[in-house]
């Protein structure tokens, strides 16, 4: 792995791909206009992708110096994908995308100034996408999805589904990792004592490439996981406010 720039940015976009050849290289570029005038650094997380996707990326190193191409040996999904990336991150407050161009990288920026500007309990800032730029089949499923979730779990969230988040890292790595906790992010920070905040963000077509997920796929993960996260709510126990004596 490359070393890093020696300079510490103050936010670190993080964004795990696979198969996003035809994705990847736009959103780099968006991402890069969309935080100009920050200290930032870009870091894509390539999850054993099996087209040109590293390829492309790494191409792009000379054109945007904060970019920054993470590989796994071997495919392990979108949190594990996410996990990586907030792990190399070297800023204190972390954004994350899909992969696929539907996340807006113009959002972005205010989901941060949310978060900053927010009192310290505040880790986390989620995006609610709003006229969604899916199928009617695809759309419903995540209505019922979300509502039940959000109904079982407490966590405020409308729309967990949406990549764009901004979060304290600190926060992020506290919480208990599982395969897709990336959907129930809001739920685990509650359960930390964190509070949590939304804002509308945009939504696009998807221009290249295909979903990796299926309605069906989502049912039988989120119904394991529902149980796994309402369990972990159940043992939760917070401390109030540590005093070093």
């Amino acid at each position: 792995m490359a070393e890093p720039p020696a300079t510490v940015p103050e936010i670190s976009i993080v964004v795990p791909v696979f198969d996003e050849e035809g994705a990847a290289p736009a959103l780099a570029r968006e991402i890069a206009v969309a935080f100009a005038g920050r200290s930032f650094e870009i870091v894509f997380v390539d999850d054993a992708s099996r087209d040109g996707t590293r390829a492309a990326l790494k191409a792009l190193a000379a054109e945007i110096p904060q970019l920054r191409v993470l590989a796994h040996a071997r495919n392990s999904g979108q949190s594990r994908a996410i996990r990586t990336g907030v792990l190399a991150a070297r800023a204190p407050i972390v954004v994350t995308l899909d992969g696929d161009g539907q996340n807006d990288p113009a959002d972005g920026p205010a989901l941060v100034d949310a978060l900053t500007a927010g009192p310290r309990e505040l880790a986390l800032v989620g995006g609610e996408r709003v006229k969604r730029q899916d199928s009617q089949a695809k759309k419903l499923a995540s209505r019922i999805g979300n509502g039940v979730r959000k109904r079982l779990l407490r966590d405020t969230a409308n729309d967990t589904g949406c990549g764009l988040k901004a979060f304290r890292r600190e926060a992020f790595l506290r919480l208990p990792y599982f395969d897709h906790i990336h959907r129930y992010l809001p739920a685990l920070m509650l359960r930390e004592g964190y509070r949590v905040e939304f804002r509308p963000v945009n939504h696009r077509h998807r221009q290249t490439g295909q979903s990796k997920y299926t309605n069906l796929g989502r049912l039988m993960a989120s119904l394991s996981d529902l149980y796994g996260v309402m369990w972990l709510q159940s043992r939760a126990r917070l401390p109030g406010e540590v005093e070093e004596l």
